[in-house]
């Protein structure tokens, strides 16, 4: 199966960029499995300042609604999220569901700039 988007560590070290390591994730649900409580993400090393996660183009061109295909980024702490418009946006609703639901592990929300969520 064709991965549908790469994720890519990026890390700088006196002022030299270099990329620690490629994933490729087949659907939602392994982007879901690494930002887990004790998924992948978990294993960041803390030297990692910038995360990719590059969605590839569909198979197929939405012929109905062009714009769902235009790129797009989407910046979150240091996630940076590429590729077509509607994979982000779906993307986007299903990360801010977990997030409510206390699905995403503690190193995902501190990359992404929310280090606790609190509940009430």
């Amino acid at each position: 199966m064709k991965p549908i988007f790469t994720v890519e560590f990026t890390a700088k070290v006196a002022g030299v960029e270099f990329k620690e390591e490629s994933v490729s994730l087949h659907g939602p649900e392994e982007l879901f499995d690494f930002v887990a409580p004790g998924g992948g993400c978990d294993r960041i090393p803390d030297d990692v300042n910038e995360i990719q996660m590059v969605f590839q183009p569909p198979a197929r061109r939405n012929e109905q609604n062009p714009i769902a295909d235009v790129h797009a980024m989407l910046e979150l702490g240091r996630v940076f999220f590429n590729g077509p418009l509607a994979m982000i946006t779906q993307t986007m609703e299903q990360l801010l569901d977990k997030a409510g639901r206390g699905e995403l592990s503690r190193s995902f929300l501190a990359v992404i700039g929310m280090p606790r969520i609190e509940r009430r």
